[in-house]
């Protein structure tokens, strides 16, 4: 008999440590999964940020391209018109003096709007780097020292 109620006990007690085992193991899930989602949140908050200074970059790059490009197509095609009107100049021409005022006319147009092109290409690349110093690289340092917070 005494042993019957020995066994009892034991299987009571038992019983007793697996329920709260089981239990301290389904809150213990349950925490994880809380702070496995805080971490998935604060990776997704910082590949975020990433990506939005890539885009920014990537904007950057693309505007000094389209300012760079665009005014090599503008030189182009003012080149064209200049050549098109010095050459009917000097080819509908009968004054030799007025040709020869005409030529150097057309070769000091050429140089000063080689200048002119050349002074946009360099300021938009000024624009550009004052633009990645000031704006790009201070969202730099404030992404990698943002302070890290414990979930």
């Amino acid at each position: 008999m005494v042993s019957q109620v020995l066994i009892i006990i034991c299987l009571a007690g038992t019983a007793t440590l697996l329920f709260s085992g089981f239990r301290l193991s389904n809150q213990t899930r349950k925490r994880l999964l809380i702070l496995n989602a805080h971490r998935i949140a604060a990776r997704s908050a910082i590949q975020k940020s990433r990506m939005d200074l890539a885009e920014v970059r990537n904007r950057a790059r693309l505007l000094e391209d389209t300012v760079s490009g665009g005014a090599s197509a503008v030189e182009k095609v003012h080149k064209a018109i200049a050549n098109t009107t010095f050459g009917l100049i000097d080819m509908f021409s009968k004054d030799e003096e007025f040709k020869d005022s005409t030529r150097k006319a057309r070769q000091t147009h050429h140089q000063k709007s080689e200048q002119v092109y050349q002074a946009v290409r360099t300021t938009n690349r000024a624009l550009h780097i004052l633009a990645d110093t000031l704006i790009i690289s201070k969202a730099e340092k404030r992404i990698a020292s943002k302070p890290k917070k414990a979930p």
